[in-house]
């Protein structure tokens, strides 16, 4: 039996994972909304200063899963109030024993049965294949490109947000100039890889698997221009910076 989430929030923190929040004092501005929504195995101890301590929802990739085992005492033990929605390509998610995150998520929801776990259905991937095609034009599959956790985590929220304050996340043409400061890709990594190095070469790639960052970023720049979606962290306003792609997207109601 399919169970979707029932979850609305009037003010919405949507935390990214990006080195652009590392000294940022956000922590106690993002904990003041209704809900705070992270992304894969991004900390919140140790980094509250800059990013906050709540955590409401988690939005996590298939290809996140062990590293969100690795660091259940945390993410897991100390949250039980967190809804946690795991993505993933239908092979890692069949009931039949073969779906090995699915598996773990059953043997991780026996041993913490308190746990509030979703998991995108296969139909609900297809419908966010279509709104990047629709979007952008470019067919996911065909451009043998995956679409982020960030894609899947704003997608959601607007589904299930009044507003969204949309923190670490650089406007679509940052990394495209070169006086910007280099950061790392994830804040709770300083010495990884860096950010925008990891931005233009995903995109830039037309070989094995990819994100299309710089491509997403355009579209939640323009999602921003009619619905409730604000930057900061850098701080920055969409209007002024690309041009209209003419998105007609409209949020569709929670667990739909």
């Amino acid at each position: 039996m399919v169970v979707p989430l029932r979850m609305h929030c009037r003010t919405c923190s949507l935390v990214t994972s990006s080195g652009q929040l590392t000294g940022s004092k956000r922590g106690e501005e993002i904990d003041r909304s209704e809900c705070v929504i992270r992304m894969n195995d991004a900390p919140s101890i140790g980094y509250q200063q800059d990013v906050g301590w709540r955590t409401s929802l988690r939005v996590i990739a298939h290809s996140s899963l062990q590293r969100v085992l690795q660091s259940r005492q945390e993410l897991f033990n100390v949250s039980q109030d967190t809804v946690f929605i795991f993505w993933g390509p239908s092979s890692c998610m069949r009931r039949d024993g073969k779906g090995h995150v699915y598996n773990n998520l059953r043997l991780l929801n026996q041993l913490l049965p308190k746990l509030k776990i979703y998991i995108i259905s296969w139909l609900k991937m297809m419908k966010f294949d279509e709104l990047f095609k629709k979007e952008t034009g470019i067919d996911r599959k065909t451009s043998n490109s995956w679409l982020s956790t960030g894609w899947f985590t704003m997608a959601i929220a607007l589904e299930l947000c009044d507003r969204i304050n949309v923190y670490g996340m650089v406007p679509p043409d940052f990394c495209r100039s070169s006086s910007q400061p280099s950061v790392p890709y994830h804040y709770y990594e300083p010495s990884g890889p860096k950010e925008c190095s990891m931005y233009l070469s995903h995109e830039r790639s037309r070989r094995g698997s990819h994100h299309r960052f710089i491509t997403e970023k355009m579209v939640f720049a323009n999602w921003a221009r009619t619905l409730n979606v604000h930057f900061y962290q850098p701080d920055w306003e969409p209007a002024a910076l690309i041009p209209s792609m003419n998105s007609s997207y409209t949020p569709s109601p929670a667990g739909s």
